[in-house]
């Protein structure tokens, strides 16, 4: 679809087919080897110790033997994308949020949406995804060379295409969230937008977890090399995520079977059911 032969530029190229810029690269963001080891590693106890900021991380990465500056430490998260999460004030909160001890409760009543790295054999890219709140399914999805608002977009419009609108639509205050490109898209649609204070400790939780099992049982067990070859992967791991892979919290059931079942007649009516699909569902933010 894209011809980089073709007299008009590859960017001019995307834009007229509505592509992100990220997404029709297919190299991977250059990085030496000793940094490539180390955010992967950096990447690991992320997702082990979310609350280690910089210091502890390096002094974790010291303690395994791995000399590193903490300005070094601090440089690579913020290429990564990552931060500390724990809980602190927040002075300049652009959207309300809208999940404040809110019982969630069925499907398409909250989605979430965040973004993360991953690494590759020579290199790095980012995922996004839009998560059902309650059922955990992943309605989609994009990977790109940047981190830039556009292959948000793109996820946010193909969930709503596929699956209706939710009511709230929450993220963090990253700058992709806060873009004006991509708060229109929801205030389009007439979807309340949830925005969480910077590193809080609950913000979009079950994203979080979401990361933690597509990189350990998927991303780090193969070395992508090329941005085609872990899409390819990462949507055979999705499929399975959603349509295969049990989770306790939809009575063992997959997130698909969850996401619709919820919505049939009888299972709506049934409150044992309703019940059980609600346990450890309330968003209680403080």
């Amino acid at each position: 679809m894209i011809d980089r032969e073709h007299k008009l530029s590859v960017v001019r190229q995307a834009k007229l087919l509505g592509f992100s810029r990220g997404s029709v690269y297919y190299l991977p963001r250059p990085v030496s080897d000793g940094d490539l080891a180390l955010m992967r590693r950096i990447d690991e106890l992320h997702l082990d110790y979310p609350f280690a900021g910089s210091r502890m991380l390096q002094g974790l990465l010291r303690g395994e033997g791995l000399e590193t500056g903490r300005r070094h430490v601090a440089t690579l998260m913020k290429k990564m994308g990552i931060k500390a999460i724990y809980r602190r004030p927040n002075t300049s909160k652009p959207a309300p949020g809208h999940i404040r001890k809110l019982a969630v409760t069925r499907p398409n009543q909250v989605w979430a949406m965040d973004l993360t790295y991953i690494p590759m054999a020579r290199g790095f890219v980012y995922l996004c995804a839009v998560v059902d709140w309650f059922s955990r399914k992943v309605l989609s999805w994009r990977l790109s060379i940047t981190m830039e608002a556009a292959f948000c977009i793109e996820a946010v419009e193909e969930a709503l295409a596929r699956h209706g609108r939710p009511e709230i639509f929450n993220t963090d205050q990253g700058s992709q969230f806060t873009s004006i490109d991509f708060t229109a898209v929801l205030k389009r649609s007439q979807i309340a937008i949830s925005m969480d204070g910077k590193g809080a400790w609950r913000d979009n939780v079950f994203v979080e977890r979401l990361w933690r099992s597509i990189k350990y049982e998927e991303v780090y067990l193969h070395a992508y090399k090329t941005v085609s070859e872990a899409r390819a992967g990462i949507a055979r791991y999705l499929n399975f995520y959603n349509t295969r892979r049990p989770h306790w919290h939809c009575c063992k059931v997959s997130d698909e079977a969850a996401f619709c079942l919820i919505q049939r007649p009888y299972i709506s009516k049934n409150s044992a059911y309703q019940a059980h699909f609600a346990q450890g569902i309330t968003i209680i933010k403080c």
